[in-house]
């Protein structure tokens, strides 16, 4: 088994995504891997991944999904690794993001560290993302508003035996797991920085929920506590 599987969803992410791959891979072992699904890139995305040419990196098999948690659902079920980290394309890792992690994680299920907010030149717009926030642990806490950010994320991989398949119905796949991982795991906040968070208006997804109207926020909400309650019943049903 692989010790380190580092997920990776890729749609037109040309201008950032080699940044990002070596700060990934530059701390990976040579029994680690990089994940990368594609979502149908029109852009060298594509090419730029193939001319790493490291055999640590597979670029999986992949379709138009039109969807972030689905592109990212195909990354996982690849995933060989003992320790899933999750990355979006256009992030900057900092030198020592594995190996602090990994120490958090011998004792917790879920990881979800604290992030730098950057713009496309990489000046900051918000020192701490928990800050900012006002990021907390607990269920009812992030079903209200969520602070599991998959590109700070990594876990165990007990946790995909739980969270896996994604449920049709829901829109963030890192709030799902994150909500799972609170009912059924040990979750731990790590406060501080371990990425550059790059917010340039091209992002494969918004922060939070700020560009949606309070409708659609219920309706996710609603979906979310839905596919959880179903999950759960399953989860037990399967024990008996």
């Amino acid at each position: 088994m692989k010790r380190v599987s580092v997920c990776m969803a890729t749609y037109n992410g040309a201008l950032f995504i080699e940044e990002q791959i070596h700060s990934i891979l530059n701390q990976l072992g040579l029994n680690d891997e990089l994940i990368i699904s594609d979502d149908g890139s029109t852009d060298d995305t594509i090419g730029l991944i193939n001319s790493f040419q490291d055999q640590r990196l597979r670029l999986v098999p992949s379709r138009r999904y039109r969807s972030t948690a689905r592109n990212f659902e195909n990354a996982l079920q690849h995933a060989q690794g003992e320790y899933v980290f999750l990355s979006d394309q256009d992030d900057v890792w900092y030198p020592d993001k594995v190996e602090t992690i990994l120490a958090s994680l011998a004792s917790h299920d879920l990881v979800l560290t604290d992030c730098r907010v950057v713009d496309s030149s990489g000046g900051v717009m918000h020192e701490s993302f928990f800050k900012n926030r006002r990021s907390q642990l607990g269920f009812w806490r992030n079903l209200w508003k969520n602070s599991y950010m998959g590109c700070c994320m990594a876990f165990r991989r007990d946790v995909l035996s739980y969270v896996l398949p994604f449920p049709h119905h829901i829109y963030y796949h890192d709030w799902w797991i994150g909500l799972m991982v609170e009912l059924r795991g040990k979750p731990f906040l790590y406060g501080q920085p371990l990425i550059l968070y790059r917010r340039h208006g091209s992002n494969m997804t918004p922060t939070g929920e700020s560009s949606h109207n309070w409708k659609i926020r219920i309706q996710h909400r609603f979906w979310l506590s839905w596919s959880i309650v179903k999950r759960t019943i399953a989860l037990r049903n399967a024990i008996l």
